[in-house]
């Protein structure tokens, strides 16, 4: 076979259509014959419907062949979305979302993050690192990735979140990711990035408060470790949860040993987290989250 016979098909374009409604009849037929209607294929579906609100939940993942943007795919929809009240969004499923990662000085999640960035774990281009310390600043930086040092005080809380609104609008940032990033926002700040900030805690809480959390649960003979996921919001630590990871740890655990535990469950947690928000497949139901994972 000659060289000039040999014809590889370029890649279709990818898409990430995500929607909410009211779940009423005919909803799946319309999105398929839409996609059906412009040339489209899917190429995978999950859907959901929640008996407790009333509410259908769907994720789309298509291709489209034919030469066209996603704005063109919006507009064409957009009748379809009124039609059912539909909460909806289509996205680039083949582009990686730009984030921002804010640390203080607990380094383990922003380590794990970059490293998983780097070699393409994730499908994510962190656009910017802000901390309230310079601990990792070299870090960061070993990356090629802008560090934001901005130094938060009750005094300059105002004025730091103002610098982070200001570097989130300039990068162009899609998500706002806590890496541990130990200050409490404020209710207009959480309400400006509603459904784009997550954070990560111990899943402890309600209990093991402040600090130490781990040598307060050592002290009562914890024997599950965990870590939760979630979206922030002015509640602290009260959002949507996206997801939680657990391990079984023994009596002869000693603090030290907790607290490892409690940093690989948080990296994990976390990692997943921002993987599925960066593909498109977190839609809020309220104070719950629906994960197609």
């Amino acid at each position: 076979m000659s060289e000039q016979s040999i014809r590889t098909a370029a890649p279709a374009d990818q898409y990430v259509l995500t929607l909410s409604c009211p779940d009423k009849q005919g909803i799946v037929h319309a999105v398929s014959s839409y996609l059906f209607m412009t040339g489209c294929n899917i190429e995978d579906s999950q859907q959901f419907g929640d008996h407790d609100t009333g509410l259908f939940f769907m994720r789309v993942h298509f291709s489209a062949d034919a030469p066209v943007t996603v704005e063109k795919l919006r507009a064409s929809f957009a009748a379809i979305g009124d039609s059912f009240q539909m909460d909806w969004r289509i996205d680039r499923g083949d582009q990686r979302m730009r984030i921002l990662l804010m640390v203080s000085r607990f380094g383990h999640c922003l380590n794990d993050l970059l490293f998983r960035a780097r070699t393409g774990a994730l499908p994510v281009e962190i656009a910017a690192v802000v901390s309230n310390h310079t601990d990792f600043a070299e870090l960061v930086s070993s990356y090629d990735i802008p560090f934001h040092h901005i130094p938060v005080t009750k005094d300059t809380k105002p004025e730091a979140e103002a610098r982070l609104l200001e570097i989130v609008r300039e990068e162009q940032v899609e998500l706002v990711v806590l890496a541990r990033y130990m200050q409490v926002l404020s209710d207009d700040l959480c309400k400006q990035l509603s459904g784009r900030i997550i954070n990560i805690h111990h899943s402890f809480l309600p209990s093991f408060k402040g600090a130490k959390p781990y040598h307060q649960a050592h002290a009562r003979g914890v024997k599950l470790i965990g870590a939760t996921a979630h979206y922030v919001t002015a509640d602290l630590d009260e959002g949507p949860i996206i997801e939680q990871e657990v391990e079984r740890v023994g009596h002869d655990a000693t603090p030290d040993q907790l607290v490892a535990v409690g940093r690989d469950v948080e990296c994990q947690a976390l990692a997943r987290a921002v993987k599925w928000h960066a593909e498109h497949r977190i839609l809020l139901n309220g104070r719950r989250t629906v994960v197609f994972a």
